[in-house]
């Protein structure tokens, strides 16, 4: 255990990650992202394996089957982890790696799957599972003159803009 957490240390200071350790071999960091800012990951060395746990996003709105057949479709092609759900419904990346393939290569290899998979399919994600919540916003913040600017990449959700007075 004590190789593989400071192995995990060493990759995470390398890297430039933030993180934190609670407990020798538990580990909470924090992964900038573009669609979605920030993911945070927990990786806690066990006795046999590492396991790595990032909350994306929480459970759907709508349209529930539709985001869980996509995720479980994504996973035929992920590496290291998966999508999985807890028992709220709210989704997680999860897996393991055995403690002889915690490597500063392997650490960079799965954090990097993790941001990789967080951030490509948050958008997806929030489309499939919170449209009529990214609607309704879009409608509130044009109503009261809010800024717009963080909902763009869901324009084509918003409703048709009103002709102004003239």
């Amino acid at each position: 255990m004590t190789d593989a957490a400071a192995t995990l240390r060493a990759s995470l200071a390398e890297a430039g990650i933030d993180y934190e350790e609670a407990e020798p071999g538990t580990f909470v960091a924090v992964l900038p992202g573009d669609r979605k800012l920030t993911t945070t990951v927990s990786l806690v060395v066990g006795a046999h394996s590492l396991s790595v746990n990032a909350f994306v996003a929480r459970h759907p709105d709508e349209n529930q089957e539709a985001v869980y057949r996509w995720l479980l479709e994504r996973n035929a092609r992920m590496y290291a982890v998966g999508f999985a759900l807890d028992h709220l419904g709210d989704i997680y990346l999860s897996g393991r790696l055995p403690l002889h393939a915690v490597t500063t290569e392997e650490v960079d290899r799965l954090l990097g799957a993790v941001l990789e998979y967080a951030d490509s399919s948050f958008n997806t994600i929030l489309e499939l599972g919170f449209a009529s919540s990214i609607r309704k916003e879009w409608q509130w913040r044009r109503l009261r003159g809010e800024p717009t600017s963080n909902l763009e990449a869901f324009r084509h959700l918003a409703p048709p803009e009103r002709p102004g007075p003239t």
